[in-house]
Parts: structure tokens; C-alpha cells; sequence
């Protein structure tokens, strides 16, 4: 099993729950990080996993997506400086604890954990998906896991539609109907999560959905009579939303099963790290016990 990692939901996750007193030595706040390495290595001291990787988005603005579509995630105020300077602090974390790290100017963390799920199924390897963002559930494949880890939820391929509404598979889809408000995506208005959830049920892609548009108007679901209209007239919207919420599964990354092997921890760096961030020594007694753990599966 490989554990890929949505870092920003647990980084986002520590800013805003941590006390923002936590600070270096030059006053700078190191609470986000703090928070972040903390849940890292508890995850990996509780799963010892053989292999492992964490992305980080790093576009902010620069991605296809927002080439394609500029309004992509307009909504969303830019990170401010203190909580930037610790993302990069995050990912010098995950190299010195021994944990491959990815991130990309054109491509999301969610398009870079998709790459790394592909490739790693073609070498036999099953995912576990980190993260809360529903966005992720589409790369979930018999056999993978989505772990909510904040909530201590987990959901295999066959418990995704009933906690997300729709199957891996057509969770796209789901979302270019319904519109995603956090990524400010549209969506078909008036379409909402129950009747993209009813259409996907009874289609298997809006590519089924519009060849056979003329039927929508006599099923079982609320307003069906109007639907037919209202999709013909947002059919490029959908579309566009649907290559905007699709995770793209082929990015030029060079990893693979070999990269994303975990390396001992450099306790000497780590010790240093912690000294220079303002951090305690729960960290520093928690990096040890993972290279513990590494060195006895190597003996």
C-alpha cells in the first residue's frame, strides 16, 4: 500500500486551529508547520508504511486550470505571506523525515496524486488517498482506501457513492453538474447535488447524459420537464466544468514505486530543524522511532 498526501488540507488544517503564538526565534509564526509535522509523522509512526509521498500545490494561479478557465478559484483570497513561507518549511520537513515530496507550477497536488495512483497501481501497489476533499474520491479503485484523517474516516471503492453521492468514477461528472463552489466552478444552474447525484445515477457520464437528453424530461426526478432545456443551453459549461473538476492522471512527473519509498529520517537535520523552528522535542523522539522502524524492516 501507498500513501499519497493532500498537504494542504492538514497545513490549512494547523493554521487555523493552532495557537498562532508558536514562533521561531526571529518571531516568525511556525504553527501551520508545527501542526503539519506533527500529523505527518503520527501518521507515519501509526501505518509504518513502506512507501509514501506528499503533494503540495504550488500554481497558485499558474495551472492549466486557470488558463483554461481564469475564474478558477477567484474566490479565494491569496494565502498570506507567514502561511507561504511555512508550505516551503513543510516540504524541507518531508525531505529531512525521509518522505518523497511533489509539487508543480501547472499541475495541482490532486493531478499529482493521480499521476502517482496510476503509476503506482501499474506496479501493484494499492492507494490510500489522504485527504478530506472530495475532489479526490474520483481516484479511488477497487481495492484503494480514502482516508478522511482528521475525522478518522475511511472509505473503501464501494462506500464512496454512499458518502460522496455518486461513485469514483463519476465524480467529475457529479461535479461539473452541481457546480463546485470552493474551486468556483458553476456548474449547469439549477442543478443541484440531489439531481446531479439522480442523472448520474441513471447515466453513467454526461457524454451518456447528452446523447440521450430527450428522455431526461420523463424520469422520476423533480423539474425533469425542464432539464432537457437547461442542459442543452450549458452543454459547453458542462464540459468546460467537467475538464476543470477531472484529475488529470498523466502528469510529467518521474516517479514511481522506487521514488516513493521511504528513506530513514536525517535526525541530525530534524534535531537542527527543530531547534532553529522553535519546536519542543516531541518531534525530534517521534523522527527516532521512525528510523527505528525503517532500520528494524531492513535488518
Amino acid at each position: 500500500m501507498v500513501y499519497l498526501i493532500d498537504a494542504s488540507v492538514y497545513i490549512f488544517r494547523a493554521w487555523y486551529s493552532l495557537p498562532p503564538d508558536l514562533a521561531d526565534c526571529d518571531g516568525n509564526p511556525t504553527h501551520a508547520l508545527y501542526g503539519f509535522a506533527r500529523f505527518l509523522s503520527d501518521l507515519l509512526e501509526r501505518r509504518q508504511p513502506r512507501y509514501a509521498a506528499v503533494a503540495f500545490d504550488e500554481g497558485h494561479g499558474s495551472s492549466f486550470r486557470h488558463r483554461l478557465y481564469p475564474s478558477y478559484k477567484a474566490n479565494r483570497e491569496a494565502a498570506p505571506v507567514p502561511l507561504k513561507r511555512q508550505f516551503a518549511l513543510c516540504r524541507e520537513f518531508c525531505r529531512h523525515l525521509g518522505v518523497a515530496e511533489f509539487a508543480s507550477t501547472d499541475y495541482e497536488a490532486d493531478d499529482l496524486i493521480g499521476t502517482l495512483a496510476r503509476r503506482c497501481r501499474a506496479d501493484g501497489l494499492p492507494v490510500t488517498v489522504v485527504s478530506r476533499d472530495k475532489d479526490l474520491a474520483q481516484l479511488v479503485a477497487p481495492g484503494d482506501v480514502f482516508w478522511d484523517y482528521g475525522d478518522a474516516a475511511e472509505y473503501r471503492y464501494e462506500q464512496i457513492a454512499a458518502r460522496f453521492g455518486v461513485p469514483p468514477e463519476r465524480m467529475a461528472d457529479y461535479l461539473a453538474l452541481r457546480g463546485d463552489s470552493v474551486d468556483n466552478v458553476p456548474g449547469v444552474p439549477g442543478i443541484g447535488p440531489k439531481t446531479a447525484a439522480a442523472l448520474l445515477t441513471l447515466f453513467a457520464s454526461i457524454d451518456e447524459l447528452f446523447e440521450r437528453l430527450e428522455s431526461v424530461a420523463m424520469l422520476p426526478i423533480r423539474g425533469a420537464a425542464t432539464l432537457p432545456q437547461r442542459l442543452r443551453m450549458h452543454r459547453d459549461a458542462a464540459y468546460l466544468a467537467r475538464t476543470l473538476t477531472r484529475i488529470v492522471c498523466d502528469a510529467p512527473i518521474d516517479a514511481g514505486r522506487v521514488e516513493l519509498q521511504r528513506r530513514a529520517p536525517d535526525l541530525v537535520r530534524i534535531a537542527d530543524f527543530c531547534e532553529t523552528h522553535g519546536f519542543g522535542s516531541l518531534l525530534r523522539r517521534r523522527s527516532e522511532r521512525l528510523a527505528a522502524q525503517i532500520a528494524a524492516r531492513a535488518a
